[in-house]
């Protein structure tokens, strides 16, 4: 299975050479398959030259420029367009997720499941220098949203997930365009009926560059796409759900 590594990168020339290299020497060392593919949101500062550089050593890196305005979630959109892969991943450029766990992701997908998904807040999990402010509002947002949808997953508000090919092709259209998107497409493949494994990662703090997620800007579009996958799942009755794979629907492993 040939692993396509989608990360999106809006003026990280701080960290985004480690974070690509990082990936790399993992899934070299794992023997995967693989590219990654950077998606440059509208850089102002030296990102797509250093990717570009490390293209010209790795034909399996490109700095893909993106063809959609600035947004978080509009350059993920765009590398979910390129992608080469037979699955994606979804990987930040800012080094805070790590490589490992992205060779677990892939030993998950070829186990079977559709969706690999990781959680920063079950045993065995590990976080380093989570702001305070933004991890109680996190909390509060995952515990609303297992009410709502009544599943056991406790971190759907963060990006870093994998998919099998098909799942990407099963939840189009996507409307999201800035971090609501890292809950749209979560949600909607688990409505959608695709299967996921839940293992534990771990998530460490930027150290350089500065954050792009604007809590104060994104609480009515993180409740708006909330709520509408939530109408798709209670009012359509089953109009957009794959068949049913011959295996539970979640598995959650320590």
């Amino acid at each position: 299975m040939k692993l396509s590594v989608v990360m999106p990168a809006q003026n990280e020339e701080g960290s985004v050479a480690a974070t690509v290299e990082g990936v790399m020497a993992e899934l070299e060392r794992e023997q995967i398959d693989y590219e990654v593919v950077v998606v440059d949101d509208d850089s102002e500062d030296r990102t797509a030259e250093i990717v570009e550089a490390i293209g010209m050593e790795n034909p399996a890196v490109r700095c893909y420029r993106s063809h959609y305005g600035r947004g978080f979630g509009m350059a993920v959109r765009a590398g979910l367009e390129v992608f080469k892969g037979n699955a994606v991943a979804i990987v930040m450029a800012d080094a805070s997720d790590d490589p490992r766990d992205l060779v677990r992701y892939h030993r998950l997908l070829e186990e079977g499941w559709d969706c690999a998904f990781g959680s920063r807040f079950m045993p065995g999990a590990k976080v380093h220098d989570y702001p305070s402010l933004k991890l109680t509002i996190n909390r509060l947002a995952n515990w609303f949203i297992r009410v709502l949808f009544r599943h056991r997953y406790n971190d759907t508000t963060n990006a870093f997930k994998a998919y099998r090919r098909e799942v990407i092709e099963t939840i189009q259209p996507l409307l999201s365009k800035h971090f609501n998107l890292t809950v749209e497409i979560p949600l909607k493949a688990i409505v959608r009926g695709h299967s996921y494994g839940v293992i534990p990662i771990s998530w460490t703090n930027r150290t350089s560059g500065v954050p792009k997620l604007a809590m104060r800007e994104m609480g009515s579009r993180y409740l708006f796409i909330v709520l509408y996958v939530w109408l798709e799942s209670t009012l359509s009755r089953g109009d957009y759900r794959v068949e049913a794979a011959e295996r539970p629907s979640e598995t959650v492993r320590g």
